[in-house]
């Protein structure tokens, strides 16, 4: 695995104190939630609630979920001000977002999901590999690895994760207090790493909403598995994009609402 999960980083969880049903005083680990406002260029985009792990990629990758930006924008610099939690991006060319910023949709994303107008926008163009393929023992094998990785989730709880995987193996684990949040940082990677999205997998620990949906498929990726549920709007769009989309997969038992043909 190329990422793993912070455990170890003291700055993402807080000790604290209560009580259990014996009314018994014990310390737990729990997660620090944080502000971070992100900038591009001159313009404040949103303030987000984050672990804060992973500023810059997060940063990235929400823009171009947002389809704020392309994939092929340049990057000038990636400002982050850890002592304001503040993060600016700068684009060698100036963007038009104006029209974007007015038209947002607040999802059903932990610590509050936002969409913008046009974030469809490019959604029926994508075409997904048809060619790749994904076995069932995969999806076992997958999700035996990732639960039983080390993670804030097992440490803290109140947490989300999303692996970016290849055949059987987990790649890239992020976590972060809301789904959309883990999926953009991993955007944000496979941006700076030019990692080709057309072979790859989405193992996620949250439900399949229309908000992954549309940020998988505007992604590339052809398949996403989830031990949660879904959506009646989130199978919609992936059976429109010929997503493949698997939820409440735990143990041997999954439910494939879409893109069947890709398992074998």
């Amino acid at each position: 695995m190329i990422i793993k999960p912070k455990i170890d980083n003291t700055k993402l969880t807080k000790r604290i104190y209560g009580y259990d049903e014996e009314l018994r005083r014990k310390i737990i680990d729990v997660i620090e939630e944080k502000q971070l406002t992100l900038y591009l260029n001159s313009q404040e985009i949103v303030t987000m609630m984050t672990i804060n792990d992973y500023p810059e990629y997060l940063a990235i990758g929400y823009l171009l979920n947002q389809n704020m930006i392309s994939r092929r924008i340049k990057i000038e610099a990636i400002d982050y001000e850890p002592d304001i939690n503040v993060v600016v991006v700068r684009t060698k060319n100036k963007t038009n977002f104006e029209t974007k910023l007015k038209k947002k949709t607040i999802t059903s994303g932990c610590a509050q999901g936002t969409l913008f107008g046009d974030v469809m926008e490019n959604f029926d163009k994508v075409k997904l590999n048809k060619k790749i393929s994904l076995k069932k023992s995969w999806i076992l094998d997958l999700s035996k690895k990732i639960n039983t990785t080390p993670s804030l989730y097992l440490k803290a709880g109140a947490i989300h994760g999303c692996v970016l995987c290849k055949k059987d193996k987990p790649l890239i684990y992020m976590e972060d207090v809301g789904r959309h949040n883990a999926i953009d940082k991993i955007a944000g990677y496979m941006f700076f790493n030019k990692v080709i999205p057309d072979d790859k997998t989405f193992y996620t620990t949250g439900r399949l909403t229309s908000e992954m949906v549309i940020k998988s498929v505007n992604m590339r990726i052809p398949i996403v598995i989830s031990r949660s549920g879904f959506t009646a709007a989130g199978v919609e769009l992936a059976r429109k994009a010929n997503l493949t989309l698997i939820g409440r997969a735990k143990g041997k038992r999954f439910m494939i609402l879409s893109g069947e043909k890709r398992i074998k």
